[in-house]
């Protein structure tokens, strides 16, 4: 009697390995991206058009903050903003500049047009111009 053996190739693919895979990568490159700092430099135009001057903040390399030419900190910008906004009356055109040395990390801007936009309130970052 000959019995024959089934020689059954399964068509079944494990994901298990493919899964460790792939979190191991991700988890490789949350740690590797949390350690590159990018400095990233103003954007230059060469319009010739001019930003709104009246509700100007500059943030200066050292961390300080001028708010329309007077010194002033991070908590207090936003108070100075909402006062500035209502004595002009008029919400609706009422635009920060932010004009930030270079070297500024973007961390800062990004706070100040978190504020700009709390009090509903447009916010543009100054340019360089073109050399």
């Amino acid at each position: 009697m000959g019995f024959s053996k089934r020689n059954k190739v399964s068509a079944e693919f494990s994901m298990s390995s493919l899964t460790d895979i792939i979190f191991l990568l991700l988890i490789f490159f949350m740690l590797t991206s949390s350690m590159v700092k990018v400095d990233v430099k103003l954007p230059e135009s060469d319009s010739k058009t001019t930003a709104p001057q009246d509700l100007a903040v500059i943030i200066k390399k050292n961390g300080k903050i001028t708010f329309n030419m007077k010194p002033t900190s991070m908590k207090m910008l936003e108070k100075r903003l909402a006062v500035a906004v209502n004595g002009q009356g008029n919400k609706q055109n009422a635009t920060v500049t932010i004009i930030s040395e270079l070297g500024v990390p973007w961390e800062k801007i990004h706070e100040v047009m978190k504020v700009a936009a709390g009090l509903k309130l447009k916010a543009i970052i100054a340019t360089q111009p073109t050399k």
